[in-house]
């Protein structure tokens, strides 16, 4: 959420959908708690098969993390197929492998074959090393990926260097599969193309409890109303709290923080990521970085585990900005 000295980087769309009110009593075949990219999607996947969805979010939709991430769109794990393979098996390894290569596909469709009005630029992301050690994982990781046809190559530095315009890298891994969205864009046309295909959506109204009883769910509202529904989906990732026992202690919720720069002019815009690629960095604690729609440069990196304070807990974002452009 926005605060006196932070503006979200992303702007809601200004045909922003309206959603309707919840009545009480309402029973559906299928409740989805938390109105992000993983709730909404849900709902307009159901919906199109023919079920009735409700969704219900404590707050608006776009406020959370699918409304203000960095918008990189990047297919694969942190682990590479040959380890998923060893750790899982042949049948559930090469599942997750199928799953991680399909990704980046599977969002790039949806707006292709939605029409969603969302700003993207499929153009890659690269993976900037800036070790000897993370430059071998990098052709490590690209020898797996390359065998199992991804559009993939390794950079050697000045490659990296052209295509980032930073400084510093000793090499990098492209992969075109990845591209960029507006985040913001994305969540509120989600929820726009579900609303028109009949999914129902409830801001501001917080699930206190969850009951089951015969096969149908009990979902109630801190207002005081009620819904019923077959079958609940819980959507919430970060911001699970207590409505299944135990859930929340699995989730360690962290957060990142974002900077952008103005608009850059374009002699300097056509020596930063000219072809439009997401970065992010090999360090443990890495920054990753893009450019906006309008032009501005994004980098982000991990943030105070409390919400900011103050302007200075963006300082080692700044920090790291100069350091990559000088």
């Amino acid at each position: 959420m926005a605060t006196a000295f932070s503006d979200p980087i992303w702007r809601r769309p200004q045909a922003a959908s309206t959603f309707q009110s919840l009545p009480n009593g309402e029973r559906v075949d299928l409740a989805i708690i938390g109105g992000g990219i993983m709730g909404l999607s849900t709902a307009l996947h159901a919906a199109r098969l023919g079920l009735s969805v409700q969704v219900l979010d404590a707050g608006e939709i776009g406020q959370g993390a699918s409304g203000l991430n960095g918008g990189q769109v990047i297919p694969g794990l942190k682990y590479d197929p040959e380890w998923l393979l060893e750790h899982f098996g042949p049948e559930r390894g090469e599942a997750l492998v199928n799953f991680a290569a399909s990704t980046a596909n599977a969002v790039f469709e949806l707006i292709r074959d939605e029409n969603l009005a969302v700003p993207f630029v499929r153009n890659g992301w690269i993976q900037a090393a800036h070790t000897e050690a993370a430059l071998k994982a990098a052709t490590n990781r690209d020898r797996q990926w390359h065998a199992r046809g991804a559009d993939v190559r390794l950079l050697n530095a000045a490659e990296t260097a052209a295509r980032t315009g930073a400084q510093g890298y000793l090499g990098g891994w492209l992969d075109r599969r990845a591209g960029v969205i507006d985040p913001l864009a994305y969540t509120s046309e989600l929820a726009r193309v579900g609303t028109a295909t009949g999914v129902r959506i409830a801001e501001r109204q917080r699930v206190v409890r969850l009951a089951n009883a015969a096969g149908v769910w009990r979902i109630l509202i801190e207002n005081g109303l009620e819904l019923q529904a077959k079958a609940v989906v819980l959507a919430t990732n970060a911001y699970t709290d207590g409505l299944i026992p135990g859930l929340a202690q699995t989730i360690v919720p962290l957060h990142s923080f974002q900077i952008a720069t103005a608009p850059l002019p374009s002699n300097l815009a056509a020596t930063i990521l000219p072809e439009g690629q997401a970065v992010s960095d090999s360090r443990r604690i890495l920054v990753y970085y893009r450019k906006s729609a309008d032009g501005r440069l994004v980098l982000g990196g991990r943030g105070r585990m409390a919400l900011p304070t103050s302007a200075g807990d963006w300082a080692h974002l700044e920090r790291a900005l100069v350091r990559l452009y000088p």
